[in-house]
């Protein structure tokens, strides 16, 4: 009995109990986050990490030693649970930069909770157990007294505090230049990540204004302007229509189930127009808002934050502002709050004249958190209308909203019956969204073409940003998208988006094979309208005059990851070990990502960065907030 009573005595130690129980966490949380889990990693990156601040309670705290111990607890849990949470949606190890989207992350509540597995609030179970016997059970007031009175050996307090420095140095320090921040993070551990960023996340100094000009864009992009670009001024004069749909991916294109079309419409505009099957996104963090962004600046996202929080507050270079130099009248509609995403403050800073959200579209016929797609192009072809008596040509981009992740559209939307083996699964849930996505869309078109704006227009449609996040897939689901893609779902399926080009101007219809993102798009429409970007920084390229293309990515892929040929390529600590995915179905990846590529790639997102940075900032920018 003796040896039972010494383990029980020393179990009960704060030291142990806690540590014990944090190291059972570390390896709930490496599950999901990290692909082979190895059996010491929790133990020698995080536990070391721990023992440091237990040690310093030790040394430090007296009669509310405990509580602390159980705050750190708590504290750790909770880190641990959103790293969970943060990767099966963004694929990428949360920081505390994603402090900046606690409020969106109440406003998208249900794609949060779509998230949660069962398993995971398992994190949560002592944390319950250990506050309910702390203030209910009299045992716990001779507990807490016995932990005031313990005092651990100073000799080993030091010995502990020195091994653990040590062993915490050794993690950070050689892991410190990866490029890669879910290889980073596992090296580290996700504690001595999140402290190692938090401590060393500084801006560095920006490249100065006159070394950056569009002449050295384009020689790292690799391409050469033509001198007279074809179809230059195609649609000069006509309307500008930007559609951005929500989390439309391209595989929807052409997508049947069981012989029914599930995007009639997107398939008969994509035989009607240019239709760019190789389009990726460039969104980041900021989803919606920074599809948005780059979008209407041809910029990318920022290295760290959303753009509409790392740049909201600047008076940015912008579609909306070059077309208004040159006689246009510009609006925005979405269905949100214009204050969602701090959208007030991005349309703002892109010029927009006027925004019209939830205050114009009410909020009668609610799809997630805000009016259907259906009351959207309503209203907005009526708006449209009205711009269109003007003398002014117009650009508007619409925002839809009714395909929103996680895709759960009240049942009177649905608009097309699946098989059993679609129901209750995301995939499921993803194409009867797109499907009533796509109906809406037909609506729009027969709303433009009836009230004259078709033919007066230039239409331009894409995806905003993915819909099938891989990491929050079940393996149900991910035998559904196999099932569908002929392949795993994999890397390269994720980012691919459709865009296409419609109505006046646009080329004799067909489909083009370029590689492009949402940066292009900017650029492609100047062209067509026979705007010049002379004078305009930007960092896309005109996808009717170039063929070759390098694509850049962050957040839902590791920096450093870029897309060009027919490979997506992802680094690991440096290029060297990186892995590479075939774009094409059935292909095989080349390696045929450069070193030099990489570089020059890691160089353009600096001087986006650096660019940005250094515009000037709004003077109402500060009234705003």
């Amino acid at each position: 009995m003796e040896p039972i009573k010494n383990v029980r005595s020393l179990l009960i130690q704060p030291f142990i109990l806690f540590t014990l129980i944090l190291l059972v966490k570390g390896y709930i949380a490496w599950g999901p986050i990290f692909e082979d889990t190895p059996l010491w990693g929790p133990l020698l990156t995080e536990i070391p990490f721990l023992w440091i601040i237990f040690c310093l309670f030790e040394w430090l705290a007296t009669k509310r030693k405990l509580l602390w111990y159980m705050v750190t607890n708590l504290f750790v849990t909770a880190l641990f649970f959103t790293a969970i949470i943060y990767f099966k949606y963004y694929g990428v190890v949360v920081s505390y930069h994603a402090l900046d989207q606690s409020r969106q992350a109440v406003e998208v509540s249900d794609s949060v909770f779509s998230l949660l597995a069962p398993q995971y609030l398992l994190i949560f179970t002592d944390i319950i157990i250990l506050t309910v016997w702390f203030f209910a059970s009299k045992k716990a007031r001779s507990w807490r007294e016995s932990v005031v009175h313990h005092r651990m050996s100073r000799r080993m307090l030091g010995s502990v505090l020195i091994l653990s420095l040590v062993l915490c140095t050794m993690n950070i320090w050689p892991n410190r230049a990866s490029m890669n921040e879910v290889v980073k993070a596992e090296k580290m551990g996700i504690l001595n990540y999140e402290a190692f960023t938090l401590l060393t996340d500084r801006d560095e100094e920006p490249v100065p204004l006159e070394e950056i000009s569009q002449a050295r864009i384009d020689e790292l992009k690799g391409i050469t302007p033509p001198e007279t670009p074809a179809y230059y001024g195609s649609a000069k004069g006509k309307n500008l229509i930007i559609l951005q749909m929500e989390s439309l991916q391209n595989f929807m294109v052409g997508l049947k189930v069981d012989g029914q079309e599930v995007t009639p419409n997107l398939n008969k505009l994509a035989g009607e127009g240019l239709y760019f099957p190789n389009f990726y996104q460039s969104a980041g963090q900021g989803n919606t808002s920074d599809a948005e962004f780059t979008v209407n600046t041809s910029f990318y996202i920022p290295p760290r934050k959303a753009a509409v929080i790392a740049y909201g507050e600047k008076d940015l270079p912008s579609l909306p502002k070059l077309l208004k130099e040159n006689g246009y009248q510009t609006a925005t509609f979405h269905t949100n709050q214009v204050s969602f995403w701090n959208r007030n403050q991005l349309y703002a800073a892109l010029g927009f004249d006027r925004y019209y959200d939830q205050e114009f579209f009410g909020t009668d016929d609610t799809v997630f958190f805000g009016a259907s797609d259906e009351v959207l192009y309503q209203k907005t072809t009526e708006q449209l209308q009205k711009m269109d008596e003007s003398e002014q040509p117009f650009y508007a981009q619409i925002i839809s909203m009714s395909s929103h992740h996680p895709f759960t559209i009240p049942e009177e939307k649905y608009k097309m019956t699946l098989p059993d083996r679609y129901e209750d699964t995301l995939v499921g849930d993803y194409i009867r969204a797109q499907n009533y996505a796509d109906y809406c869309l037909g609506l729009l078109i027969d709303e433009l073409k009836e009230k004259g704006l078709w033919e007066d227009s230039l239409l331009m449609l894409y995806g905003d940003h993915l819909g099938l996040p891989l990491h929050s897939m079940s393996e149900e689901d991910l035998a559904l998208a196999r099932d569908i893609f002929g392949h795993d779902y994999t890397y390269s399926d994720m980012p691919n988006i459709p865009f296409m080009i419609l109505g006046s101007g646009a080329k004799t219809s067909n489909e083009q094979p370029q590689l492009g993102a949402q940066v292009d798009i900017m650029p492609t429409a100047a062209n067509l309208l026979g705007i010049s970007l002379q004078d305009h920084i930007h960092f896309g390229q005109d996808l009717l005059n170039q063929n070759e293309n390098m694509i850049p990515e962050r957040y839902y892929w590791p920096s450093g990851s870029l897309i060009t040929g027919d490979t997506l390529f992802i680094p690991g600590t440096a290029y060297a070990d990186g892995t590479y995915y075939p774009l094409k179905k059935g292909g095989t990846a080349s390696s045929g990502v450069t070193e030099d590529q990489y570089n020059r790639m890691l160089q353009l997102f600096e001087l986006s960065s650096s660019y940005v940075r250094q515009q000037p900032d709004r003077p109402e920018a500060s009234e705003e907030e």
